[in-house]
This record gives structure tokens, C-alpha cells and sequence, in this order.
């Protein structure tokens, strides 16, 4: 069988395969591929044109590019010219900005904060409810954007099964529970029902509850992430402008290990990590007040200080919270002088808060 003919055509295929560095998207889907020539000499030219802020890009491009077509049949001279800018001030998507300036904001929304987890089993999900009740208790209009499509958990946590209505413009409207605006995919299957997709699937999913949403004025929207570090993390910090991350864990070296990974992935991108949450910090006895350490002491904290960023608090691992969880009645609607829990995650919205200027 004849090698096939060395084409512009076949190059620019084989570019596909190449990413721009941190995205899953390749180079060609962002317009990067200005031109290509080939003679019949087997002289290959490829032109590219890049802007980008970070300098290490066009080399980690210039890189790939030289190693994946001079394996092509056919080529026996290869020359990859880049024509390099700084950024345009402008953060829309164009065919050839910056992919990481590609960040929008959330209509109707002044501050969204991704509330991240390196892996499950954290109460994440349980902090990202509390911590929307509690900033809606201290006067703030809030909402909560549940993202974990696959386990979604919100409508139980909140004690609904109402399902979002559509507004005019065919957008979400979100339910209401507790003083907390919501939206969850919890609320829109059956309890019962699996989300058997791909990931695209999901991601588009998610691309849709961040875009197509009525929230009609928010101080704070709360997005619970869903764990890990995959592609839905990743639509989220490459598209959504975020004021800024609060990850969750737990004291003990095994949690701390995967929370460093969803700061990695925030820093990646230059979002700021606004704290961490240790949650299951301690355990107070009921029959004796003892406090016992389970999943080990001062985790949390040291990690803090070893990121630089504030350690916002430290929630005890407490039977009521399960049970109001349980029940849907967040435990941050307790009486703060009368819960512990609930008054660690008022300070905790507090903090909050005030960092981002409310």
C-alpha cells in the first residue's frame, strides 16, 4: 500500500492531536494554524500565531508541533514559525486571544465562588449548602448551583423536589428553599434515576446551568463543584470569571494530599484561592464534652499556612448536621448560639464576605 500524499490537508489533521497546554482543546479548533505549505520536495512550513501572556506557551507548542509532523511520511524539512503578542485587553473569544482570558461572568450575579473538593467523602457538598444558608441568614442574596451532575445532592440537603421553572427568555428559573436560591440536578430526574452520560455530555450540561439561568440579582452564588479535578472542573475555572475558590477537607494526609490538587488547579489559572474549610475537624463527646481528634489534628491549618491563604474555619463532625442534612434543613439554620456548627459556618460566611469586600 502507497504512503499517503503529504497534503496541507493531512498536516493540518495531524495538529489536531496537538493541545494547547492545560486545555483538552487542540491548536487548530483555536485558530492557531495560520498557514501551511508543503513542496514538492517534501519542504513543510507551518505558521502559527499565538497570543498569549505566559512565554512558555509558544515553546511548549513549537515543541509538539515539531515532533508530531516530522513523523509524518513524506516530510523531509520541517520550519514552524510563531508570531507571538501579548494578549488583547479584550476577554471575549476570538480565533486567536489567549484561551485562559476566555472568562465570562454570571448574569445577575456580583460574586461566584466554586467551593472545591481534590476528592469525594469531604462533606463538601454539605458545606457548599450551609455556607449558602449562612450567607443568606447574614442579610445576602444567595444562590447555590449544584454541579455535580452525576451525584447530585442538593434538592435532598434542602428538602425540595420542586422542579425549576422556565422564564420567557427560556432560561432557568431557579427553586427557592431555606432563603437560598437553587438550581440541581437533583431537581430535575427522579430520585431514583441515574445521569448515565458521557463527559461532553455532562459538560455541556453544565455550560448550560452557568449560561441559561435567571437568577435575577445575587450577592453570592455558590457553585458545589464536583470532585476531582476533571473535565467539568475544568469548563468551570476556563470559562467562569470566579471571585475566587474555598476547598474543602478533612485533617488527616490522605485528604490533604488530593486538596492540593484542586488548588494546583485553581492557581493554574490564576484564580484566587480564597481558603480552606477543615471539615470533620473534631468530635465533641455529648456525655463528657471530650474532644476526639478521628481523622488526626491540625491538618488543615498547616496546609493553610503553607499555601498562604486563610484557614476560614473548622467544622466538627456532628451527628445533627447528618441528620439535618437528612431531613433538608440545613443545620446552618440552627440558632448559632445553640450550635456549634452552625455558628463555625456563619463565621465562616462572615470571613467571606468581608474578603470580597460585602
Amino acid at each position: 500500500m502507497s504512503e499517503p500524499q503529504l497534503t496541507p490537508a493531512l498536516i493540518r489533521a495531524a495538529l489536531t492531536t496537538v493541545k494547547y497546554p492545560g486545555f483538552s482543546r487542540d491548536i487548530v479548533s483555536f485558530g492557531l494554524v495560520k498557514d501551511i505549505t508543503v513542496s514538492e520536495a517534501g519542504a513543510v512550513v507551518i505558521e502559527l500565531i499565538i497570543e498569549s501572556k505566559n512565554a512558555d506557551v509558544p515553546r511548549y507548542i513549537y515543541e509538539n508541533v515539531m515532533a508530531t509532523v516530522k513523523e509524518l511520511p513524506g516530510v523531509k524539512q520541517l520550519d514552524v514559525n510563531i508570531e507571538h503578542h501579548a494578549p488583547k485587553s479584550v476577554k471575549q473569544p476570538g480565533a486567536n486571544d489567549d484561551p485562559a482570558d476566555w472568562k465570562s461572568s454570571v448574569p445577575g450575579v456580583k460574586h461566584v465562588i466554586a467551593v472545591a473538593s481534590g476528592k469525594g467523602g469531604v462533606g463538601k457538598s454539605t458545606v457548599s449548602a450551609n455556607l449558602g444558608v449562612a450567607l443568606s441568614k447574614l442579610g445576602y442574596k444567595t444562590g447555590l448551583l449544584d454541579l455535580d451532575i452525576y451525584g447530585p445532592s442538593m434538592a435532598l440537603m434542602f428538602g425540595t423536589k420542586e422542579r425549576p421553572g422556565c422564564s420567557e427568555k427560556e432560561q432557568f428559573l431557579p427553586v427557592e428553599a431555606h432563603g437560598v436560591k437553587l438550581l440541581s440536578m437533583g431537581l430535575m430526574i427522579d430520585e431514583a434515576s441515574p445521569v448515565a452520560v458521557r463527559g461532553p455530555l455532562a459538560t455541556r450540561y453544565v455550560q448550560q446551568f452557568l449560561r441559561d439561568v435567571e437568577w435575577g440579582g445575587l450577592d453570592f452564588l455558590i457553585l458545589d463543584m464536583p470532585p476531582g479535578t476533571g473535565d467539568i472542573q475544568l469548563t468551570i475555572v476556563q470559562t467562569v470569571d470566579l471571585a475566587g475558590a474555598v476547598i474543602v477537607t478533612t485533617p488527616q494526609e490522605v485528604a490533604l494530599i488530593d486538596a492540593r490538587k484542586a488548588v494546583g488547579l485553581f492557581q493554574r489559572v490564576e484564580t484566587p484561592i480564597l481558603g480552606l474549610i477543615e471539615n470533620m475537624s473534631y468530635f465533641v463527646c455529648p456525655s463528657d464534652g471530650l474532644i476526639y481528634n478521628i481523622f488526626g489534628e491540625g491538618g488543615g491549618e498547616r496546609e493553610a499556612q503553607k499555601l498562604g491563604v486563610p484557614l476560614l474555619g473548622r467544622i466538627p463532625l456532628d451527628i445533627q448536621t447528618r441528620s439535618c442534612g437528612d431531613e433538608g434543613h440545613p443545620v446552618a439554620l440552627e440558632d448559632p448560639g445553640k450550635s456549634m456548627v452552625a455558628a463555625a459556618f456563619e463565621g465562616v460566611a462572615s470571613m467571606l464576605a468581608s474578603q470580597l469586600g460585602e
